[in-house]
């Protein structure tokens, strides 16, 4: 018998289970487009969308779900989608 608690609430977690996998569309940011006003950080609920070194966000495709909230909340239409090729 499979511990559902486990699986759902295990820390840690969702670092392991790469979703990316689950992606219709992935998103593409334009950097040179970002003001760098840290929305799409702030609402991706996967996290995957870290800031680099150099102060660009950069979207972690093993872990993006292509839910496209980055998209909606960016302001200056930063972000677009593509349809992803499997």
């Amino acid at each position: 018998m499979v511990n559902i608690a486990a699986i759902i609430y295990e820390p840690g977690n969702s670092v392991r289970n790469k979703t990316g996998g689950w992606r219709t569309f992935r998103p593409i940011l334009d950097i040179k487009k970002c003001i760098k006003c840290e929305k799409c950080y702030i609402f991706c609920p996967e996290g995957a969308i870290q800031e680099d070194i150099d102060g660009n966000f950069i979207i972690d495709y093993d872990y993006c779900k292509g839910c496209l909230i980055c998209e909606h909340e960016c302001p200056v239409k930063a972000i677009t989608r593509v349809r992803e090729e499997k």
